[in-house]
């Protein structure tokens, strides 16, 4: 078994840290990133890139927070197996999200200054794929790992999936991990890749922050 190389990171607002990982389809999902497996058949599965952000917010339009927010995103940019190809089943891609939040989400946990309340996630699909096939990545398995690293958490992860090219941006939708209808808490963050995904890759993406939007001035319920 080839196992992901591992090695230093650094986190600030705008830094990136990728290594290269391969693992072959040829086991169950093992919690130790080793490998899957897919009815017995051999492929090869490769992260190029991860990418840990960190970003916090102190102020809008001049005045400052009573608390700063502290947003923290996890992007990895793998290979997609079913490009340009129509496959039916896509297990093998909820794999990989179920991999990939274990491997992801206990860095990004520690960037934060405070404990997780929200969470977010989302997907672009290189131009050879289609939107199931992030739909596959982020939606069966991806949050189960998700909520373990941060405590738990009741509520839907809020998602958004798109087909798109290289350096396309994506709106991650951030809301409170318990409570959906936590006004404070709709929140949104944008992130992209200058050089992912290429046509043969997707994008998958995870986020947390440990507060909501600095100053709330939507209420706290609809208005009926």
């Amino acid at each position: 078994m080839l196992k992901p190389e591992r090695g230093p990171v650094s986190y600030c607002a705008a830094a990136m840290s990728a290594w290269f990982a391969r693992a072959r389809y040829d086991g169950q999902y093992h919690s130790d990133m080793e490998g899957f497996s897919f009815k017995g058949k051999k492929n090869m599965m490769e992260i190029r890139k991860i990418i840990n952000t960190r970003e916090t917010v102190f102020s809008e339009l001049g005045v400052e927070a009573n608390r700063p927010t502290t947003r923290a995103v996890g992007m990895a940019v793998i290979r997609n197996p079913f490009a340009d190809e129509f496959v039916e089943d896509l297990r093998p891609l909820f794999d990989a999200g179920a991999m990939l939040g274990e491997r992801l989400m206990p860095e990004l946990v520690k960037l934060l200054d405070g404990p997780a309340v929200s969470y977010g996630k989302g997907a672009i699909v290189g131009v050879a794929g289609e939107m199931e096939h992030g739909g596959a990545c982020v939606h069966p398995m991806l949050g189960k790992p998700m909520r373990a690293a941060i405590g738990g958490g009741k509520a839907v992860i809020g998602s958004n999936v798109k087909v798109a090219a290289a350096g396309s941006v994506l709106d991650v939708p951030l809301g409170h991990k318990d409570d959906p209808w936590s006004f404070p808490h709709f929140d949104t963050i944008t992130v992209s890749v200058a050089d992912a995904p290429r046509p043969d890759e997707i994008l998958v993406v995870m986020a947390i922050a440990d507060g909501g939007r600095l100053r709330n001035s939507c209420g706290t319920e609809p208005i009926r």
